[in-house]
């Protein structure tokens, strides 16, 4: 098999080595894409998931009764607003776990909104994070009653 990388394009000029190889070595190198490690933390799956759960329709917030109080005084502070309030995440190399505490509003099936959470949350860490979700355990730790107190209000993302 003859080595066309240093014959002239058809445009005339010299390429230089072949992408993959090493110049004046002549060994192949992994390509560009596979050099090098990436690591995310569990933070950014965490803010990720926190996110994505907070999309589904019939979640009112994330985290327990006692997260969520420490939490308002938190979000008082500027830049103290925490995402990922209620989700824990264990991260590997390849994959990702999750622990969810969240607080549904009332009237809506538990159920549903759970399947609903776990599939938004393993879609969005799959995509941005490109970790596979082995499991997204879901507590629902309240339930918000219409004609209960706001104690903090979440915002949604629209």
């Amino acid at each position: 098999m003859t080595d066309t990388s240093s014959q002239p394009h058809q445009t005339g000029q010299k390429s230089g080595p072949a992408p993959g190889r090493h110049p004046g070595s002549g060994r192949e190198l992994p390509a560009p894409a596979e050099r090098g490690r990436t690591t995310i933390a569990d933070g950014v799956v965490e803010k990720i998931a926190g996110l994505a759960a907070r999309d589904v329709v019939g979640v009112h917030a994330l985290g327990s009764g006692l997260s969520r109080t420490f939490g308002a005084v938190r979000d008082r502070v500027p830049g103290g607003r925490s995402v990922a309030r209620g989700v824990k995440a264990e991260v590997g190399e390849v994959q990702t776990a999750l622990d969810l505490e969240i607080v549904v509003d009332y009237g809506v099936a538990i159920a549903d909104v759970a399947r609903a959470v776990r599939e938004n949350v393993i879609s969005a860490v799959e995509r941005m994070a490109g970790l596979e979700v082995v499991e997204v355990n879901i507590a629902v730790t309240d339930v918000k009653l219409p004609d209960e107190e706001e104690e903090e209000p979440e915002p949604r993302l629209q």
